[in-house]
């Protein structure tokens, strides 16, 4: 039997030593109970002049209002109360300020106001609706020879019998042909898609293997009309996903988010790094 070279470890003989157990009656001493934690000291924040105040970022004088607020409800006098008081009340003067200035800001550029692109106005908001209604009808139909849409169903499905008739509206006003599919009849399709409930409603390119689930159970018409606009959109090239919220009439404005250029690192034209610092420039 070969002796163990010396330095080297003895595994069994290690493992066996771990593996032991005491007895019935073994008795271990109990380690020594751990001292206690001191208690935070008490200390008074010290609150600088409000002209010096005025220089201290959010974050820090939020750090200084926390630890004003624990102190006075330590020590609970009068005046560590007021001290507390008269920092929320500088926070809020400061918040007022930035209020004004931002309102200041909006009207000297309009270009960062949603209400230029947003009216709240009951006439205006009404006339609106109205012209994307009607860029959004004009797009769909000028697609109709190139999309469809495929509604999946079962037989036993109530919901499906509440779906269809919206999408037989959107057929007639949009000029779409519009297909019922009962899976239960062709249960191959329902792997075939992907399709796990019902009504499940599918936009479709022809002669093309694109394709995109606009609604899963019973949609409204404007809804599905909307998801129909964008999904079209999109699958045609005419925006990128980043733009998938952007409405009829909102390319190049307040609400399309690559109006002002690139927003994420996946965009090509983030790239150039010259793009990403202009878009926080002014437009002419």
């Amino acid at each position: 039997m070969l002796a163990p070279i010396a330095g080297q470890a003895q595994p069994t003989q290690n493992a066996a030593a771990a593996q032991l157990k005491h007895g019935y009656w073994w008795y271990e001493i109990p380690p020594p109970p751990k001292p206690l934690e001191p208690a935070d000291e008490l200390v008074k924040p010290a609150i600088p002049p409000m002209a010096q105040l005025a220089t201290w970022t959010p974050p820090r004088i939020r750090k200084l209002i926390e630890q004003q607020r624990d102190y006075a409800a330590t020590v609970l006098t009068v005046e560590a109360v007021a001290d507390f008081w008269r920092l929320q009340d500088f926070a809020r003067r400061k918040a007022r300020a930035f209020a004004g200035v931002t309102q200041l800001a909006m009207l000297q550029h309009p270009e960062l106001n949603s209400k230029s692109a947003n009216p709240m106005v009951g006439d205006a908001r009404a006339e609106l609706n109205a012209q994307k209604d009607g860029l959004r009808r004009g797009y769909l139909r000028a697609k109709s020879g190139e999309f469809a849409l495929v509604m999946f169903s079962r037989s036993t499905c109530g919901y499906c019998r509440v779906q269809w008739p919206i999408l037989q509206r959107f057929q007639e006003e949009m000029g779409w042909q519009v297909t019922l599919m009962d899976i239960d009849r062709r249960p191959e399709l329902a792997v075939r898609y992907g399709v796990e409930i019902t009504p499940t409603t599918m936009l479709i390119r022809r002669n093309s293997a694109q394709r995109m689930v606009i609604a899963s159970g019973v949609e409204t018409y404007p809804n599905l009309a909307q998801m129909a606009y964008q999904a079209t959109r999109l699958l045609s090239g005419d925006i990128r996903p980043e733009q998938f919220m952007t409405g009829p009439g909102e390319e190049d404005g307040f609400f399309d988010a690559l109006a002002n250029g690139p927003v994420s690192a996946t965009d090509p034209r983030a790239l150039g790094g010259d793009l990403v610092g202009s878009a926080l420039e002014p437009r002419p």
